[in-house]
């Protein structure tokens, strides 16, 4: 080592250069394949004192209510059948005279649907919905129409398709535990549907229905369903984030109203249609996953059915009127598909 003056030779020396840091830092772990909502990792240390939140579970305690949204894509299908004058001069419900058949009415709607839970283990639950279809046929066929006593099918387009509908149900669940419920419910289910029959092409007699490409509107349906339902409903977690339900009525009774609106006739007619006996069947299933303990989405499928029996009848009727005897009838209607939903809960 030199030294400034007086400059000097010293001995050398042994030195040593330390420092130390003060360092902090926020991070975020996960572990992997491990139960998030477990209340501490099977290899956490015993200071681990902070619990997550429980896992979803099909019956609680208390009161708790889900409500969401659904986007149902269906396809639907009607049909009418009456009857014709037989021996006597009296209408048999056994001839069929003329069918109409309403099918491949694709349609969209939305609807909003929720579920209350009470301590005690009654429910109630329902859905509404509202939609639309520009899509389908309907076939006419008539059997035995004079002069020669042919037969005679023609086919139309369908457009302006609306379609209404609501569940409402009251239950008990008579079977409880942490990842399942099953109950009984009675209840009450509403379906409306319209559309205007476009067209007209004769497919099975030589005479035209209508010159090629004319495309106006020759006729409209409506028909407006309600009936009681009984079934049952049941909930159960697969694992701890998957969700099975299912729902399945039976409808021991229909009322049904509609009327079939003829405009390409020389004088506009309608066929007002009504029955107050028959049945159904109402049945749909959800796969929901929840991607928070509240908050899940789902798929499901669903497929409904409602019919009169064959002596409901139609009057035929004009603007001037109805006039004649009702004529033995039956309706029918079906509506299938899938739906995609959205759901949120709170207990």
């Amino acid at each position: 080592t030199v030294q400034d003056p007086p400059f000097a030779i010293l001995p050398a020396n042994i030195t040593s250069l330390s420092s130390s840091y003060h360092i902090g830092k926020i991070g975020l772990n996960y572990h992997f394949g491990a139960d998030p909502w477990a209340v501490q990792w099977p290899d956490a240390p015993l200071y681990a004192k902070a619990p997550a939140s429980a896992p979803p579970i099909a019956y609680t305690a208390g009161w708790s209510f889900e409500g969401g949204s659904r986007l149902w894509l269906s396809r639907g299908r009607f049909q009418w059948d009456h009857s014709a004058v037989g021996a006597g001069g009296l209408d048999d419900p056994s001839i069929l005279q003329s069918r109409l058949t309403y099918h491949g009415l694709d349609g969209l709607s939305g609807e909003l649907f929720g579920r209350v839970d009470s301590p005690w283990g009654v429910f109630l639950k329902g859905n509404i919905g509202l939609g639309r279809f520009d899509k389908g046929h309907m076939n006419d066929e008539d059997w035995g129409l004079p002069p020669n006593f042919s037969y005679v099918n023609t086919i139309s387009g369908q457009a302006n398709g609306r379609f209404t509908y609501y569940t409402a149900d009251v239950g008990y669940d008579f079977l409880r535990a942490a990842n399942y419920k099953v109950g009984g419910f009675i209840g009450w289910t509403y379906y409306e549907q319209s559309s205007d029959t476009r067209g007209c092409v004769q497919i099975a007699d030589p005479e035209p229905c209508l010159p090629p490409g004319d495309d106006r509107v020759v006729g409209s349906q409506n028909t407006q369903w309600n009936a009681a339902r009984i079934g049952l409903s049941a909930e159960t977690m697969l694992t701890e984030r998957w969700r099975l339900n299912a729902d399945v009525a039976y409808l021991p009774w229909t009322d049904f109203k509609g009327r079939d609106n003829h405009l390409l006739r020389p004088m506009t007619t309608f066929d007002e249609q009504r029955g107050n006996r028959g049945g159904g069947v109402q049945v749909e299933g959800v796969l929901s996953y929840f991607i928070t303990r509240n908050f899940s989405v789902g798929v499901g499928g669903r497929y409904w059915a409602m019919w009169t029996n064959r002596r409901s009848d139609t009057l035929p009727c004009s603007d001037s009127g109805c006039v004649g005897a009702p004529i033995f009838a039956k309706h029918s209607m079906e509506r299938w598909g899938t739906f995609f939903q959205a759901s949120y809960r709170f207990d």
